[in-house]
């Protein structure tokens, strides 16, 4: 697992739970400050429909170097999408004989992100967990019985499935997206949507059972739609993914209210992103922007929750 973010710790631990043998790469220096366990309380859905909730310590093992000769199989990728960049310059030179598991949001072109790394060597999914780190270090979350992986226009390679049956070994459910790109960017616009009503009130927390604030965050997203086609996603393609922001926000915005306000799962994984500081939502409002302003798309909803994201602090209270 690349980094000891909230994704890698969720996955980890259902990874080696399934038995296979996981390990944390961090920056030099971090894993005195971690310590040896990573505490969890976390909602987990494979198998009970009410879900079965998994409290405890679990100890794990961090390594700071990764030499070009190693012997991990899998190297599973979810960071920041902005971060990405870094990630994969690191990760290049240092790659093995490992499949890298692109495993998180995207905006730009998948080839293009993923720099100089074979394209052969790489496995494109996306996670549905959620959740994050409090105050006291515990790892909070929900871990949703499905996963998505998709491919850019081709069927999935010997090591893309070897990925994907690494997450069925571990009680998963595939779901395949075969214009990952499109699903990737549609997932994108989405986020953006909710990030700028998010900002606005302080962060995602502050949307559970906000009816308001969640139309404002679905009508959002509708204006971004032209976005993505712009960007070249035939959206017939995608319908499922669209149905919900072009369905009469009198019925959806109710709907996801009732549901952050009255099903544990929802509800905990908005509570989880509780930081009004968190940089990502932030960066994805702004990336956002920037393109639907560089191809003459009109956003004018995200356009004024710019004040929100336009800087590093928190926005206007």
């Amino acid at each position: 697992m690349f980094g000891r973010g909230v994704i890698a710790g969720i996955y980890g631990w259902a990874l080696h739970q399934a038995g296979h043998d996981v390990e944390f790469y961090v920056r030099p220096g971090r894993a005195a400050a971690y310590g040896d366990a990573i505490d969890l309380d976390l909602l987990d859905l494979r198998r009970r429909l009410r879900g079965h909730r998994v409290a405890r310590s679990w100890p794990v093992r961090y390594r700071e170097t990764l030499p070009p000769g190693h012997d991990f199989d899998l190297i599973v990728l979810s960071v920041p999408h902005h971060r990405l960049p870094e990630a994969v310059a690191f990760l290049t030179p240092r790659l093995g004989d490992a499949t890298v598991l692109v495993f998180g949001s995207l905006w730009s072109e998948p080839l293009a992100a993923i720099g100089d790394l074979p394209p052969a060597r790489v496995a494109w999914g996306s996670p549905q967990a959620g959740g994050g780190f409090g105050d006291d270090g515990v790892l909070r979350g929900t871990l949703l019985p499905s996963v998505v992986f998709g491919t850019l226009g081709r069927p999935p390679s010997g090591r893309e499935r070897a990925a994907r049956q690494a997450f069925r070994q571990a009680g998963f459910r595939v779901k395949e997206r075969p214009d990952f790109r499109g699903w990737l960017w549609l997932h994108f616009v989405a986020n953006a949507g909710l990030h700028a009503q998010g900002l606005r009130r302080g962060s995602l927390a502050d949307l559970v059972g906000a009816t308001g604030d969640l139309r404002e965050a679905f009508r959002t997203t509708r204006e971004l739609l032209p976005l993505v086609e712009a960007r070249g996603v035939d959206l017939s393609r995608h319908r499922g993914s669209v149905l919900p922001f072009r369905a009469p926000t009198c019925l959806t915005a109710p709907a996801l209210a009732w549901l952050t306000a009255h099903v544990t799962p929802v509800r905990a994984n908005f509570a989880a992103h509780s930081d009004p500081e968190a940089q990502e939502p932030r960066e994805i409002c702004r990336d956002t922007l920037a393109e639907a302003r560089r191809l003459g798309v009109a956003a004018p909803r995200l356009e004024a929750a710019e004040p929100y994201f336009a800087r590093d602090e928190p926005g206007p209270a």
